[in-house]
């Protein structure tokens, strides 16, 4: 009884991933994702409450994968003390980067669900989210370099809030363009070397 119970979730999750994928969580139809998944509607309410919880139930590992890995990075380099942040930047950075690069090359049907079907869920927010993380680092970081005697101009939450969107973004294309793994590895370790250079700049240095 429980393998067949797990055969049809299994079923019930492809024909999800298969019409959200296409449509989106918007205009997937929930008939359609049971016709295909061979179950009766009252067969599907016994594993899902909603097309929501099915929703959740193919990217939430993954949201939580990704965000979770991201926190840790920003955690570990807030938590250290202010003088030694300037020789660790960017050591944590590049080290979620190849993680998150082989993640979602690992993960790729999933992970692009996240990132382009999830509108009217409460996933669609996920990069803003990560964004809005990175620009408050972002000022911390500034106002670290203040304290520790660096010369760094003002620079308004605005456009650190446009420079972390476009850069993460920017990383998503490898999932939005199914980009093959060594040539998603190449193209974010330059585009974090192409940020890099620009803040930089920007922090007079």
């Amino acid at each position: 009884m429980e393998e067949k119970s797990l055969d049809t979730l299994a079923k019930i999750q492809q024909a999800a991933l298969d019409e959200f994928s296409e449509k989106g969580f918007l205009g997937a139809s929930l008939r359609q994702i049971v016709k295909h998944a061979g179950v009766t509607t009252g067969a599907f309410y016994g594993y899902f409450s909603s097309k929501e919880a099915l929703f959740a139930s193919l990217v939430e590992p993954h949201a939580a994968a990704l965000m979770g890995r991201f926190m840790e990075a920003q955690i570990s380099f807030a938590e250290l003390p202010d003088e030694e942040q300037p020789a660790h930047m960017g050591v944590e950075s590049d080290s979620y980067l190849h993680w998150m690069v082989d993640y979602i090359c690992s993960h790729r049907e999933p992970v692009k669900l996240l990132l382009c079907g999830a509108e009217g869920t409460s996933y669609e927010h996920f990069v803003h989210n990560m964004v809005e993380v990175e620009v408050e680092s972002t000022l911390k970081y500034m106002e670290t370099l203040r304290r520790l005697g660096h010369s760094i101009p003002k620079l308004d939450q605005s456009l650190c809030h446009i420079i972390a969107s476009g850069m993460f973004n920017g990383i998503f294309e490898v999932v939005i363009h199914d980009i093959p793994r060594e040539q998603a590895m190449q193209d974010v370790e330059q585009l974090q070397a192409f940020y890099t250079a620009g803040w930089l700049k920007l922090m007079g240095e």
